[in-house]
């Protein structure tokens, strides 16, 4: 995953942490807006979060927040 899409994903789990607390869930849409304006960019967080870590649709914000700081 490049590093600006990592950046921009910590930054969303972190945003939606302190909005909702540590329970949160979010699916790997939440990193974009509701319209397909990078299709790549969207296939390159679809591979990494299904393909590549077979993740759940839903996860916490943490967990993803934590594997993504990890480089995962």
């Amino acid at each position: 995953m490049r590093q600006s899409l990592r950046d921009k994903a910590i930054g969303i789990c972190e945003a939606k942490i302190a909005k909702k607390g540590e329970g949160v869930g979010l699916s790997f849409y939440a990193f974009f807006a509701n319209r397909n304006d990078d299709p790549d960019l969207l296939m390159e967080a679809a591979t990494w979060w299904i393909k590549t870590h077979q993740l759940d649709h839903f996860e916490k914000a943490v967990k993803i927040r934590d594997m993504i700081a990890a480089g995962q």
